[in-house]
């Protein structure tokens, strides 16, 4: 997900605070490249335009994608252009994975999670993140939501272990998120609503379920 260009004139501190999804994003998949050994071998399973390519220096990064999500995204850097359904590897080829919000976008969730075990090594670890409540995106390949039991079922019927499985804020930052999009399609109400939008995730501590979310990050591994 790319920073919204409304929001590039302010401070990044800023900007991470308002598109915390987005920001939770980008350091999970820092961290999960920062924790794999120097040339190991990464699938970007679903990789857009590979904007997180620049995490995996010294690891041998390959990203695929089907190239039909954005029509203004350049797909021209990808190693792959193919089907997550049927990815072009042999079995085990790699050490790890990440499918960043893609996995709403493939007709056949199961066939995908069981493609991406396959071509993990054993031991191979995985992090898959998804939306939750979030709007129609990428029209009309948007096909599905998750919730945390969701996440949990697909990667244990994929045959991963230690599933891990985070909420990326609660209520208040769903709320806070809705009045700044509700805002943008008012622009005359979002004086009105932007203060308020600010001020809610201040309260998000006091969301301890976590059942009203923008989207989950998930951690597996290949036994």
């Amino acid at each position: 997900m790319k920073v919204r260009p409304p929001l590039n004139r302010f401070p990044l501190a800023l900007q991470r605070y308002i598109l915390h999804f987005e920001a939770s994003i980008e350091d999970a998949v820092r961290e999960f490249a920062a924790s794999l050994p120097s040339g190991g071998r990464v699938l970007d399973a679903g990789a857009g335009e590979g904007q997180y390519a620049h995490h995996f220096l010294g690891r041998r990064y390959v990203g695929v994608d089907l190239g039909i999500g954005d029509s203004t995204w350049s797909y021209s850097g990808l190693n792959a252009i193919a089907d997550l359904i049927f990815l072009p590897f042999a079995e085990k080829t790699f050490d790890a994975a990440l499918n960043v919000v893609t996995l709403e976008h493939v007709t056949d969730p199961f066939a995908v999670m069981d493609e991406i075990y396959r071509c993990l090594q054993p031991g191979g670890r995985l992090l898959l993140i998804t939306p939750m409540d979030w709007e129609e995106h990428q029209e009309p390949h948007d096909y599905f939501r998750y919730t945390s039991y969701g996440l949990k079922h697909l990667a244990a019927r994929a045959g991963f272990v230690d599933v891990e499985v985070r909420a990326v804020g609660g209520i208040f930052r769903l709320l806070s998120r809705r009045l700044l999009s509700a805002g943008q399609m008012v622009p005359l109400l979002l004086p009105f609503f932007a203060p308020i939008a600010l001020v809610l995730p201040m309260l998000d501590t006091l969301d301890r379920k976590r059942n009203f979310t923008l989207g989950h990050i998930c951690y597996a591994r290949r036994p």
